[in-house]
């Protein structure tokens, strides 16, 4: 439980699950004077979405122009290479291939890449089919755009060196800290001194919550809006066994369909030289649901009486069949795959690990796509900012996001 005490202080605390949140605590104490301590309260560490990420380094080409999720990652990409080549933590720059294998896709590869430009994307160049060949040999494609500068990073790693400097700088971490509750504390007292636990209290004199899976309940905890809400969508990887990972150099990408509210297979090389595939996105009976047979009877029941996600799945009945099939069966993967590398087959691949999507949704069941910042009224509402919504590419983005939140900060609580 946090407690906000009456009393003037400069503590920040924050509730979070994944790797932005503690880039933002690192920026605040890096770059504030009067923000002295800090907390990253998450009930699994480094251990949850930030360890289940696909390790992309992205550069921007897909978001709408203009948009926070465009400006966030073509700076985020710049900073997360500056971060690791200043703190030695490897990362290969192996590029990404966003592949036309129809010739109705072409139309819109072409509009991706217009939409690269506008974004200021670096070095984007649309390539044909011998092209494609001479960069990843056993991709079949029409027509590609070739996106050099997008790289892979072990985020797990990355989020590790956040906090080790958000420590060494004077903040605190408490994992396995569960926020149950948010209070006003009545009056000062020397058990009760500002930034310090007292039991399974901390008290502090404002908050920031990153909370990924858990946004909207810790916004509900406050007295603040559980809008958008959170539906959380479990995306399953094959991997392909290690003899045939020499099939992929670099990142391949599908052409986005726009009918349909998820990317689709693509094929990610990571940095363990393994090569995942997928995902797929089907709703996930718990929100930290990352196993086939996870269930929460709350979080089921908070997701299937939500209006918005009927209201999505409706419009988008035959694609959700269709992952939920894939799901199932591993050759319906293994087709999606082969629209690529036709090569890959069944015996190649194996089922892999699973991430979970906390995707925010409003009313009327549209995907909340970009940043949302909230905040409320009264004592409370008033001393907390929530980012409800840090959608991919939040990892690509986490310095520059950390920049605009500890911004808001400032902003909103006039420190």
């Amino acid at each position: 439980m946090a407690q906000l005490p009456a009393w003037p202080a400069y503590t920040a605390d924050l509730e979070a699950q994944s790797v932005s949140p503690i880039a933002s605590l690192k920026v605040f104490l890096a770059h504030s004077g009067t923000i002295t301590q800090g907390r990253w309260e998450q009930p699994r560490g480094i251990r949850s979405v930030s360890g289940h990420n696909s390790g992309v380094i992205h550069s921007g080409i897909y978001y709408k122009p203009g948009s926070l999720k465009a400006k966030l990652c073509v700076q985020g990409a710049a900073l997360c290479y500056e971060y690791c080549d200043q703190k030695g933590i490897p990362y290969k720059r192996c590029g990404k291939l966003i592949v036309a294998v129809e010739q109705d896709e072409i139309p819109r590869l072409k509009a991706l890449y217009e939409r690269g430009l506008q974004n200021n994307v670096r070095d984007l160049k649309l390539i044909g089919a011998k092209e494609i060949k001479a960069k990843e040999p056993f991709c079949r494609g029409l027509m590609a755009l070739d996106s050099p500068h997008t790289g892979i990073v072990n985020y797990k790693q990355v989020a590790q060196s956040y906090a080790e400097d958000f420590q060494e700088a004077g903040g605190t971490i408490f994992t396995d800290f569960e926020v149950t509750n948010m209070e006003m504390a009545k009056e000062s007292s020397s058990e009760s001194e500002d930034g310090k636990a007292v039991g399974e209290e901390i008290y502090c004199q404002h908050i920031v919550t990153c909370a990924g899976l858990y946004s909207d309940r810790l916004s509900e905890i406050s007295g603040c809006s559980p809008e958008p809400r959170i539906v959380p969508f479990r995306g399953d990887y094959l991997v392909l066994k290690p003899e045939k990972c020499y099939m992929v150099k670099g990142n391949i990408y599908p052409v986005p369909n726009p009918r349909f509210p998820f990317l689709g297979f693509h094929f990610t090389p990571r940095m363990d030289g393994s090569v995942w595939l997928g995902p797929n996105a089907v709703l996930a009976f718990k929100r930290e649901g990352y196993r086939l047979f996870d269930f929460s009877t709350g979080d089921f029941l908070d997701a299937v009486t939500y209006s918005g996600l009927w209201k999505l799945v409706l419009r988008n009945l035959s694609y959700g069949l269709g992952e939920m099939y894939r799901a199932c069966f591993l050759s319906a993967q293994v087709k999606q795959l082969q629209k690529f590398i036709p090569e890959v087959t069944i015996n190649d691949v194996l089922r892999g690990p699973s991430g979970v999507r906390a995707q925010a949704l409003d009313t009327d069941g549209n995907l909340v796509d970009d940043f949302v910042f909230d905040g409320g009224s009264g004592d409370i509402g008033s001393r907390v900012l929530h980012v409800r919504n840090a959608p991919s590419p939040a990892a690509t983005s986490s310095l520059a996001i950390a920049k605009m939140i500890a911004d808001e900060v400032k902003r909103r609580f006039e420190l």
